[in-house]
């Protein structure tokens, strides 16, 4: 009896007022943010006992390695969860609803994208306060348009398909970070570095090239229902996955240009 009096308003609690509709971006900003300093601290735990180079870092490698633990940890989530609602959920299928596509969310997919808004918040700050430790201005500036659609979409409910699309890049970031943890602990010669690098080079053509294309290609066969949404919206549309086409397409030639140089050493 005393464990269900305590578990009721628990229950209350949850339902009424922090998986409330009207509450849900909030929340789920607050359980991103949580989720970034819990994932940071058992890094720095784990890292301590399993990972013998891990004390011999300099302080600002070590943030880093931490910091690089949760872009990962976040890149999995919100990878699953767009996966997830563009090629099996019905949320933003043509056929299953009523109503325009552009329009189109649950409770589910708002959270998911407050989550993402609770990460990029947490990392701009720390890539703003380690300036440029954690990255140079091209990753303030990806940060900044991330956290601007990702957040308009989650608030209004509008273009929540594309912004997923968006996202599903994200799936690059675990390679990449496992590319520089093997070279600060002195992997690079290795054969899993190589592996690593052509994993990459193919998850980036697909994710940040080929589904980008995707995007623009579906944006011009539904434009009629993306002119419906606010001016605000449309323009956040087409900017960003613009700028970061043009961002991706940059890196890519790094991307190929390192591959390369790697591939030449190991012959």
């Amino acid at each position: 009896m005393e464990k269900k009096s305590y578990q009721n308003p628990a229950e209350l609690l949850v339902k009424e007022y922090l998986l409330a509709d009207s509450f849900i971006p909030y929340t789920s900003i607050i359980c991103g943010i949580c989720a970034c300093k819990m994932v940071y601290d058992l890094t720095q735990l784990f890292s301590s006992f399993y990972f013998k180079s891990y004390p011999s870092l300099s302080k600002v490698l070590r943030t880093e390695w931490s910091n690089r633990s949760i872009s990962t940890f976040h890149a999995i989530f919100i990878t699953a969860m767009s996966l997830y609602f563009v090629f099996w959920s019905n949320l933003y299928s043509d056929n299953q609803y009523a109503g325009l596509v552009t329009f189109r969310s649950s409770a589910l997919s708002t959270f998911s994208l407050g989550a993402s808004v609770g990460y990029f918040l947490a990392d701009l700050g720390m890539i703003i306060w380690f300036y440029p430790s954690l990255g140079g201005m091209e990753y303030v500036l990806h940060h900044l348009l991330s956290l601007i659609a990702v957040a308009y979409s989650m608030l209004t409910g509008e273009g929540q398909l594309y912004t997923f699309m968006v996202l599903i890049s994200e799936t690059t970031t675990p390679g990449i970070n496992l590319r520089w943890y093997l070279d600060t602990v002195g992997m690079k010669r290795t054969r899993a570095y190589v592996i690593n690098g052509v994993v990459i080079f193919v998850a980036w053509l697909v994710a940040r090239i080929l589904l980008f294309m995707y995007l623009f290609y579906h944006v011009y066969l539904h434009y009629d229902q993306v002119k419906q949404i606010h001016s605000y919206g449309q323009m956040l549309i087409f900017v960003v996955p613009s700028v970061l086409s043009v961002m991706n397409l940059v890196w890519f030639a790094r991307i190929i240009k390192g591959l390369r140089k790697t591939l030449a050493k190991r012959h």
